[in-house]
C-alpha cells in the first residue's frame, strides 16, 4: 500500500470499472490519499456512567434495535436503466437552459448521470465528515448519555461511507471531489474546540442539510436503489438530529448572550453556504458551460426550490427551539424567506413512531413504505 499525504482534497474526477479490475489488484497497487487536520480537541471521562436523559438514552437504544447491515439489506440487484434519466427529467435543474438543451438526448442522459454522480459524491464526502465529528463527540460530551449514542452515532456514519461508497462504484462508475464549501463548512466543524459548536454544526446544520438532500432525492429520483439507501439512512439521520435538539436545548439558552450570539452567527452563515453554494460546477465545466450563468439557472429552478423548502423547513424550528433564532439574526433569515417555516415542526418534538417504524430492508421494504405512509 502506499500512502500520499495531499495539503488538500484531490480535483480530479476518478472512475471505476470494477468488472476489468475485480481480482486483479494487489495491496502494492493500492494508495491510501490523507489529508492532515488538527484540532485542540478537550475531552473528558465520566465516572458515574448515569443514565440523566431518558430521551437521549431512549435514541441510543432505537439505534441499537435499526441497526441495518448494507451487504445483506440492501437490493443492490434492483434494476436501473442506465439509458434513461436517474431523476424525474421534468423537474431537471437545467431543464430550458440553452447551453444544456443543445445537447442530444443521449448526451442529457450522459449529463445527468455525471451530474447525480457529482451530487453523491458530496453525499459521500459528507458522510465521512460527519463521522469525523462523531467520533469527536465521543470524547468531547459532556454526559456519559451523549457519549454513548455519539458512538452509536460514529458507527452509523461509518455505514453511510460505506453505502453511498458502494454506489457510487457499482452504479456511477465515478466519483467527483468534495464541493470547497462544505469542506469548508466541515473544516470549521471539526477544527473548533467548542463542544457546543461541534453539537450545532454537526447535529443541526449538516444532519439537517443531509435530510433536505436527501428527501430530495426519495421524491425525484428513478433508481430503486438509491431510493431503498436513502431511506434507511435517514432513518438514521433522524434520530441523529433528534439527538442534538434535545441535547442542545438547555445548554445554548443558558450561555451569555454574546457567546449565544457568535453560536447564532455562525448557525447563520452555515445555512447561506448550504442554501446557495454547494452546487458543483464540476459537469457544466467539463462541458464548456458558463459557470456563474449556469449556476445562477440552477439556483432558480424547482427541484432547488424543493431542495431549500426542505431545508428552511426542518432547520430553522430547530434554531428556534435551541435559541439560535435571536433578535439579531432573524432579520437575517427573514431576508431569505426562512422565517415562515419558525413554527413548523422540526425535529421540535420526537416523532417515536416514526423512528419506531420497520426499516426498509430489501426484505421487508413494502411493508416499511406502507407503514411510512
Amino acid at each position: 500500500m502506499h500512502v500520499r499525504l495531499v495539503d488538500k482534497p484531490p480535483q480530479e474526477v476518478r472512475t471505476f470499472d470494477e468488472e476489468d479490475i475485480a481480482g486483479k489488484l494487489t495491496p502494492e497497487d493500492v494508495e491510501t490519499i490523507r489529508e492532515i487536520f488538527h484540532t485542540p480537541l478537550t475531552g473528558s471521562f465520566n465516572w458515574d456512567y448515569d443514565s440523566a436523559n431518558a430521551k437521549i438514552r431512549r435514541l441510543y437504544e432505537l439505534g441499537k434495535v435499526h441497526n441495518w447491515n448494507s451487504t445483506l439489506d440492501v437490493d443492490w440487484d434492483a434494476p436501473c436503466d442506465m439509458n434513461d434519466f436517474p431523476m424525474i427529467e421534468t423537474i431537471g435543474a437545467l431543464n430550458g437552459y440553452p447551453e444544456y438543451e443543445a445537447l442530444s438526448h443521449e448526451e442529457k442522459v450522459r449529463f445527468a448521470w455525471k451530474g447525480h454522480a457529482q451530487t453523491m459524491s458530496q453525499f459521500l464526502h459528507g458522510e465521512q465528515g460527519a463521522m469525523l465529528v462523531a467520533s469527536q463527540l465521543v470524547s468531547c460530551a459532556p454526559t456519559a448519555d451523549a457519549k454513548l449514542y455519539a458512538a452509536s452515532q460514529t458507527f452509523d456514519e461509518a455505514r453511510h461511507v460505506e453505502v453511498f461508497n458502494t454506489y457510487l462504484r457499482r452504479r456511477c462508475g465515478m466519483m467527483y471531489p468534495i464541493n470547497s464549501n462544505l469542506k469548508a463548512l466541515i473544516d470549521k466543524v471539526l477544527a473548533d474546540e467548542r463542544w457546543d459548536l461541534k453539537f450545532i454544526g454537526m447535529q443541526l446544520i449538516i444532519e439537517g442539510l443531509a435530510l433536505a438532500a436527501f428527501g430530495t432525492q426519495v421524491r425525484t429520483t428513478k433508481d430503486p436503489l438509491l431510493k431503498q439507501i436513502v431511506e434507511l439512512v435517514m432513518r438514521d439521520e433522524g434520530r441523529h438530529v433528534a439527538f442534538g435538539v434535545n441535547y442542545l436545548e438547555d445548554w445554548i439558552k443558558a450561555l451569555p448572550e454574546q457567546e449565544r450570539e457568535d453560536r447564532a452567527e455562525f448557525a447563520y452563515q452555515a445555512c447561506t453556504v448550504m442554501r446557495d453554494r454547494l452546487f458543483g460546477m464540476d459537469v457544466m465545466r467539463e462541458y464548456g458551460f458558463d459557470v456563474e450563468a449556469a449556476r445562477k439557472y440552477i439556483l432558480d429552478s424547482q427541484v432547488i426550490a424543493m431542495f431549500r423548502e426542505l431545508l428552511f423547513e426542518r432547520i430553522v424550528p430547530n434554531l428556534k427551539r435551541v435559541g439560535l433564532l435571536t433578535d439579531r439574526v432573524r432579520p437575517k433569515y427573514d431576508a431569505l424567506g426562512a422565517l415562515r417555516y419558525e413554527d413548523a415542526a422540526g425535529d421540535t418534538l420526537i416523532d417515536w413512531g416514526m423512528l419506531e417504524r420497520p426499516l426498509p430492508t430489501k426484505e421487508n421494504l413494502a411493508a416499511a413504505r406502507v407503514a411510512a405512509e
